[in-house]
This record gives C-alpha cells, sequence and structure tokens, in this order.
C-alpha cells in the first residue's frame, strides 16, 4: 500500500485542507504485510473521525493500511473539523465539501478510483459515524453503502442532551437552533424517510454500537427508524463503551461486510 498525505485547497470551504490516502499497490518484500494492487478502478472507503480528531487519527489508532493491504481498496481519510460534516450556520459548507467536492477532488487526483456508487462506502466511529450515514442518506447518488461505529445518529437527542452543557453553543453554531434541527437534513431520520419517498435507490447500511456506550439508546432509535422504513441494515452490537480498541476491531468488520468477504484481516 502507499500511504499519502494531501494538503489541498477547497474552494467550497475557502481554505487549506487535509486529508490521509490510502492506495493499493502491489508489494511482494515488505516483512510481515504483502500489498495487493488493482488492475482495474478501485473501490474506495471515506473513512470520518470524530469529534475530537482528524485526518489522521484512523493510521494512529488503528491499524487500518495493514487490513486494507490484501483487499486492493483506497481508502480517503479528511479533516473536517468540528462541523459535523454539515454545511453550518456560521457560514462553513462542510456538507458540500464532503458530498460534493471531496470525491471529485479524489477522482481527478487518483483517476483509478471508481466512480461507482456501488463501489463507495462512507464509514466513521461517533461523529464520523453520523456523517458516514449522513452522506448514505443524503448524496445516496454517490454512496452506495455507509457504516457507523458508535455513530451519533439521534443527533436531535444529542442536541437536547447537550442544552444546558458547554457544547449547546457549539450546536447552534452548526445546526441552528433545535427547532430548526429536527425535521431538517441534517437529522438523519427526516433524511431517510426524504430519501424513502423520493423512490431513489437506497444505500446499504451497517452500524455497531457497545452496550454500554452513551450513544446506544439512540443506535436502537436510529435502527428501529430505518428498518420500519425498508432499509437494508445490517445492526451489530456487543459489550463495549466509546473506546478505539473497539472500533479497532469493527472497522475490520465494515471490511468484510462491504465486500462480502470473509477473510482474516487481522
Amino acid at each position: 500500500m502507499a500511504l499519502m498525505h494531501v494538503d489541498f485547497f477547497s474552494d467550497v470551504l475557502g481554505m487549506c485542507v487535509n486529508m490521509d490516502v490510502i492506495i493499493p499497490q502491489k508489494t511482494k518484500g515488505q516483512i510481515g504485510m504483502e500489498g495487493v494492487g488493482a488492475d482495474k478502478p478501485y473501490k474506495t472507503m471515506y473513512l470520518l473521525h470524530g469529534m475530537s480528531d482528524d485526518q489522521t487519527i484512523w493510521q494512529r489508532r488503528t491499524s487500518i493500511e495493514r487490513y486494507v493491504s490484501k483487499l486492493g481498496i483506497a481508502v480517503v481519510m479528511p479533516t473536517t473539523h468540528l462541523a459535523f460534516y454539515t454545511d453550518t450556520t456560521y457560514g462553513m459548507a462542510y456538507w458540500t465539501f464532503i458530498s460534493q467536492e471531496l470525491p471529485k477532488i479524489c477522482r481527478e487526483f487518483f483517476p483509478r478510483m471508481s466512480t461507482r456508487r456501488e463501489d463507495t462506502l462512507a464509514a466513521g466511529l461517533s461523529m464520523g459515524g453520523y456523517g458516514a450515514w449522513k452522506l448514505g442518506l443524503g448524496a445516496s447518488e454517490t454512496f452506495g453503502g455507509a457504516a457507523a461505529l458508535s455513530g451519533a445518529l439521534d443527533i436531535v437527542a444529542d442536541y437536547a442532551r447537550h442544552g444546558k452543557d458547554k457544547k449547546l453553543q457549539l450546536f447552534k453554531g452548526i445546526f441552528g437552533s433545535a427547532e430548526e434541527l429536527k425535521g431538517s437534513d441534517n437529522d438523519l431520520f427526516a433524511l431517510a424517510e426524504k430519501l424513502k419517498a423520493e423512490k431513489k435507490e437506497l444505500p446499504r447500511l451497517y452500524a455497531w454500537c457497545g452496550t454500554e456506550d452513551f450513544l446506544y439508546e439512540g443506535n436502537l432509535r436510529a435502527w428501529e427508524h430505518v428498518k420500519k422504513l425498508g432499509y437494508d441494515l445490517t445492526r451489530e452490537e456487543s459489550t463495549g463503551d466509546h473506546q478505539w480498541k473497539y472500533w479497532d476491531a469493527r472497522i475490520q468488520d465494515v471490511l468484510r461486510w462491504w465486500l462480502g468477504i470473509e477473510t482474516d484481516l487481522a
């Protein structure tokens, strides 16, 4: 595999941003790892970070490069700062950036990335799990699948939970008022209903959350909602809370689910 650190300019955001990108490379001489190349357009996973992190975190906390080395896929890990993958009320268009501009830029920089929706997955943890499902539900023409690990899937409930703490101003700056958030395209429950009503092709969805995670109850509500709407949802739960030892293991499950394989990636 090749790991590239990319600094580039976003016209949508009006500033320089960063992403780490893993690209397939056929190798035989590396100790302890063999890289698989790609002889056709390769599938791409956009792997999103959580609230406290940036584009480097999946490299620092997991073995993602090793897991995908034998799969011949690309992984794009962008930074989107603390904006919940949303066009914020303070004028920063992070949703437009992540859903429209970034895929276009990546396919220009790396022309062997597949343009097929079924070859393009959004995945992430916590805030990034929210972003991943939002991409699947709000940009389904680009993303054919979405996977959330410990995702903030019930953002309306999360907003209410922060109604008396220091994060309230952050949420207001991103989403506006609680009344503006509920039922908008930033509300995944409403977004899932909207996409279903439009009778467009629905994304495949995956979710895992630990039963001790503070986001677990919100996950249960989101899972039930999309299942009732008829989405193809694979849901997993097990003992665990909100930490990397679980996400490191579960991102391997995401890859196996997406690619339809049973390969031991560890």
